[in-house]
Order: structure tokens, then C-alpha cells, then sequence
């Protein structure tokens, strides 16, 4: 039955990949259904993801102060009543939503299905084969809300002008431009920075400018000191907003990134994203979306047959954090120029 909602709220917290994920559902559900009002609750910082899409709005909530614990979690609700919404989409479905629908009980609620038993069944290596996308099961969150469309409404956004400080870092570059985002949450999910250098010192020699991604203090260091290193490379890490980065993307003609955040975004953003892929696998439903599966280079599971070991990459036995290495240098860079 079609719902007669007009106002949802979607709720998305986690990391920034994760939310970067939703925005595809989103844009596609705007698309066919316009005249629909969406208020997404997640980080404030994720709010640029959203800013292509007129129908939504983002409502910022710190969860680490603001509204950290079970009391103030009361609070919470609260403050989603006021906005007056007639049914929640909730894409994460961890103990704090669920605490959030019993303070909610008025309000139709969808519910995110995780697949759990299934991911289960592939970590053990009960069951090796492609578990259904993620994406997916996000856009299933708003057709059990009762509505119906398909992620190929989906658009990546209008390319937008560079800022007056990208076009002059940018200014006599050559083009092709390459991304790279060479670091992932964790090791056992990192390319070896020296094999990934000894990628970067090919293409540096080539007719095109790589651009680098990253942030934290320690990734910008690592990444001004290979700006140093090679020609034609630059570090765009910590320097603009993430807005900016987003924009910079559209002008990318391919991301090479790890299973992390810089891929989900480069994806939504329209471009051809190259990934690399340790402990964790793209069976696990987490391949950037619209990407093909040979855009996904993945550790030799000859040499580490227990691969995926967790989903998220938190988790190994001893040894596999060295699984990635098994990517050859020589493999990624004819895998670029494939793409190229």
C-alpha cells in the first residue's frame, strides 16, 4: 500500500563511509517521490553529502555530548517531535534507534534488515557468494514504509565550479586527474604505503596529476612528504572542506581508494573508483555503489582462504593483516590503466 507519509525522518549515524552509502537511496527516493520532505539525523559534518538533494534537510545531532546516554537519548525524541515527521527510516538499527522507537511509538517506523545471519554464514566461509548489496537494503527501509522506486532514479550530482584556491592548486596540471586515498580505519584494510608509493612513483611519470586524500595529522604528514617525493603529485589532505573535496571528486577519472570512505564518496560523486581490499571482501555488501566487481582487487584467498574475516576489518587471525600485501604493485597500475 502506498503510505501517505509526508515527512520522513532518516536516521544514519557511524562513520562517514557509511552515511556517504545512504546518499544514492536518498537522491533516488527524492527523484521519485518529490513532493516527499526528508530530514536526515546524522553527524552535522556529513551534511555536504545531502546538499545536491532539495528535498532534504540535516538535522546534526552530537552524540557524543549532546545527547550521549540513555536519558538523554529521551531528550532526543523530544527534539524529533518537534519536527514533526510521520514516519522514521532507520538505517542503522543498532540499541540506540531502537531505544529511540520505544520513546517513538506513534510514529511508523522501517527498520534496516543487517543481514546478520548471512554475514555470519560468509565469515565462517559456510557460504561464499555475493550477499545482497547494502545499498539495497537501505532502499528497503523506505519501500516498508510503503513506497516504491528504484536506485536507477539515482543521478550523481551536477559537476559544480572549483573554489578560487582548487583552481589555483590545480592551475597547470596536467589531466587526467587520479585520486588516491591510500589509508582505510584499519591496517589489515591499508595498501602498504611503500607498495603504494612505488604505484604513485609510475603514474607520476605518466601524463596525469594524482591528487591524494586523507586526513588526521598523521596521514597529512605521510602524504606531504610523497607530494615532496614525486612530480606531478599534490595532497589536497586537510586543506579544504569536505564539500570542496566532493566537488574536486567530479573532476577526478578515477579514484583508487581502500574499502573506506574516500571510495563511497568518489562513487556517489559519478566516478570510476578502483578499490582494494584486505580481510574485508565486496561480497560482504559494501562495494561502492555502481561499481563493477572487477573494479575490486582483492587479496589472494589461496594463500588466505578465511577471507572475509570480519566485515568491517576489526577482526583476523594472526597473520591476515598482511593479506592485502598479496596485491601486486604491478596488478593495481594495469588495473588503472585498464580504467584510464
Amino acid at each position: 500500500m502506498q503510505s501517505t507519509a509526508k515527512h520522513i525522518l532518516v536516521i544514519r549515524f557511524s562513520s562517514l563511509g557509511d552515511v556517504a552509502m545512504t546518499v544514492p537511496v536518498v537522491a533516488a527516493f527524492s527523484e521519485a517521490h518529490p513532493k516527499i520532505k526528508i530530514s536526515i539525523l546524522t553527524k552535522q559534518q556529513f551534511a555536504p553529502l545531502f546538499a545536491h538533494i532539495s528535498t532534504v534537510e540535516v538535522v546534526g545531532v552530537d552524540l557524543k555530548k549532546e545527547f550521549k546516554g540513555f536519558f538523554r537519548l529521551f531528550r532526543l525524541a523530544k527534539k524529533i517531535k518537534t519536527l514533526k515527521v510521520d514516519a522514521v527510516a532507520d538505517l542503522h538499527n543498532v540499541l540506540r534507534t531502537k531505544v529511540l522507537s520505544f520513546f517513538l511509538p506513534k510514529h511508523q517506523w522501517s527498520i534496516l534488515d543487517k543481514a546478520r545471519t548471512e554475514k555470519r554464514l560468509l565469515i565462517s566461509g559456510q557460504k561464499f557468494e555475493p550477499l545482497r548489496p547494502m545499498i539495497e537494503r537501505y532502499a528497503d527501509v523506505f519501500r516498508g514504509l510503503g513506497f516504491d522506486f528504484s536506485l536507477e532514479n539515482f543521478q550523481s550530482p551536477k559537476p559544480q565550479p572549483l573554489s578560487k584556491e582548487m583552481e589555483i592548486l590545480l592551475k597547470d596540471k596536467n589531466k587526467p586527474y587520479i585520486g588516491i586515498a591510500p589509508f582505510a580505519a584499519y591496517a589489515s584494510k591499508t595498501y602498504p604505503l611503500e607498495k603504494m608509493k612505488h604505484v604513485i612513483a609510475h603514474l607520476s611519470k605518466v601524463e596525469c596529476t594524482v591528487i591524494l586524500f586523507g586526513g588526521g595529522k598523521e596521514e597529512i604528514e605521510k602524504l606531504t612528504h610523497i607530494t615532496t617525493s614525486y612530480p606531478n603529485v599534490i595532497s589536497v589532505a586537510g586543506q579544504f572542506s569536505l564539500q570542496d573535496e566532493l566537488i574536486l571528486m567530479q573532476q577526478l577519472s578515477l579514484m583508487l581508494a581502500m574499502d573506506s570512505g574516500n571510495a563511497h564518496m568518489a562513487a556517489l560523486m559519478g566516478v570510476k573508483v578502483l578499490t582494494l581490499w584486505g580481510v574485508t571482501h565486496p561480497f560482504s555488501g559494501f562495494k561502492p555503489y555502481n561499481q563493477p566487481l572487477e573494479y575490486c582487487l582483492v587479496a589472494n584467498r589461496e594463500k588466505f582462504p578465511k577471507i572475509p574475516t570480519s566485515v568491517y576489518g576489526n577482526r583476523y587471525p594472526k597473520g591476515y593483516e598482511k593479506a592485502i600485501e598479496t596485491i601486486s604493485e604491478e596488478s593495481v597500475i594495469a588495473a588503472i590503466q585498464k580504467l584510464l
